[in-house]
């Protein structure tokens, strides 16, 4: 797996997901050997969870850096598969629960008392960090996480195949639509999605000038427009000009990459292989607009640092987490910008990292700052999965798409109602 946001993984709620034996199960294989004897330092050890990045050297990395920390033995548990999630939530109801692990803000996860507040290690440089990645991980005004990397996610696209096609590129949905029609060939579709689709669900909510949540978290997401959308993706996937089933889901470049599509969505992380294999060949455009009143947007997606607060090792766990992703901003940017591009999220690293400054990174840094939308920590796995299952019923399967966001949109009540009050 790439770098990937919030919403790319098949979902399942909390609950659902620590009720899954067979999550457990999965987990048991790929990460039973905890190791929880004596390391060096202080004796203890630590256990750090990370998803499996799709660009090489990521596990290197993250190895090498956690070797190069003294006081306390860190192992790196590097998950597998394609569902992070519930293998991540099953672990943390176990003796083998992990001391650190990578998610992103989720407010579940702090009124459980499963996350510790960091708060102490981060405010010292807390006007170093982006101020949106400060906001999705505040409750209450403390912090839960360190944010490691930003992840801008929008549309690549093949300029020769635009130009040869006389097609401008983008603004709007329709005309997204209109592009993908004269894209396609016998041998190229006009545009890839992903798999299945979910990727694009919280741009075209954004894009039609809605959201997830209001700012006193309500549902927002079901309007005439996003409607009106999501209607229009039902007509986008049976024009036959939508590659479906790719080799590789939305985060991998090969579709893009291979010829496959001229225009493919995916994330600032798979720039540098798309550079290069296609050279120049190669622009960038944020999600287009939605409707009349609509707006271009961005989500920016990424991965943040956890302390798991029910563990044995908290305090060694803090420390080790300030090391890192605090004091070492060397590592901080090797990994931002070294395995794929990420924007780092501390202003410090990000002006210095030269990657970023020129050129296709520099136009996805400008879209990012332009049209972004962060995480909202109070959009939980069980609302995602919901309004996943809307687009699904709808996009997929030509259901009622005003009737399926009514059923998500009762659902999502449900959860704010327990989460609220």
């Amino acid at each position: 797996m790439s770098a990937m946001s919030n919403s790319n993984f098949s979902r399942r709620s909390l609950f659902r997901a620590a009720a899954g034996m067979a999550a457990a199960g999965t987990l048991a294989a790929c990460g039973s050997n905890n190791g929880r004897g004596g390391g060096s330092g202080s004796g203890k050890q630590l256990v750090q969870y990370f998803h499996a990045y799709g660009e090489a050297g990521t596990e290197q990395a993250i190895k090498r850096y956690a070797a190069a920390y003294k006081d306390t033995h860190v192992r790196t548990s590097w998950i597998t598969g394609s569902n992070f999630e519930a293998k991540l939530f099953a672990a943390l109801l176990t003796k083998q629960a992990p001391d650190v692990f990578e998610f992103h803000p989720q407010i579940q996860l702090v009124k459980s008392g499963q996350v510790a507040d960091l708060s102490d290690i981060i405010d010292p440089v807390k006007s170093d960090f982006n101020q949106a990645d400060i906001t999705s991980h505040t409750v209450d005004g403390k912090i839960y996480g360190v944010r490691m990397i930003d992840d801008p996610q929008f549309f690549f696209y093949r300029k020769s195949m635009l130009e040869k096609a006389k097609v401008d590129v983008p603004t709007t949905l329709d005309e997204l639509i209109e592009a993908a029609a004269k894209l396609t060939t016998d041998k190229v579709k006009g545009v890839y999605l992903g798999n299945d689709l979910t990727a694009v669900i919280n741009p075209l909510i954004w894009s039609a000038g809605a959201d997830t949540l209001t700012a006193d978290n309500k549902p927002a997401f079901h309007t005439d427009a996003v409607v009106a959308g999501m209607k229009q993706l039902r007509t986008l996937f049976t024009s036959g000009n939508l590659l479906l089933d790719a080799p590789a889901d939305y985060w991998d470049p090969s579709a893009i990459d291979q010829g496959l599509c001229a225009i493919q969505f995916s994330g600032m992380w798979a720039m540098p292989a798309m550079q290069k294999a296609l050279g120049d060949d190669l622009g960038v455009f944020p999600f287009p607009k939605v409707g009349d009143a609509g707006k271009l947007s961005v989500y920016n997606g990424g991965w943040s640092m956890f302390v798991n607060a029910k563990g044995k090792n908290v305090d060694a766990a803090k420390e080790y987490v300030k090391w890192l992703w605090i004091d070492q901003k060397k590592y901080q940017e090797d990994w931002a910008t070294s395995y794929g591009f990420h924007i780092p999220p501390r202003t410090s690293i990000a002006q210095g990292a030269t990657k970023l400054q020129s050129g296709l990174p520099a136009e996805g840094v400008k879209l990012f700052n332009t049209y972004g939308h962060f995480d909202n920590i109070g959009w939980t796995q069980a609302m995602i999965t919901a309004v996943q299952d809307a687009f699904a019923n709808s996009v997929r399967k030509n259901g009622d798409p005003d009737a399926a966001l009514s059923t998500a949109e009762k659902k999502v009540d449900a959860e704010l109602e327990k989460l609220f009050g």
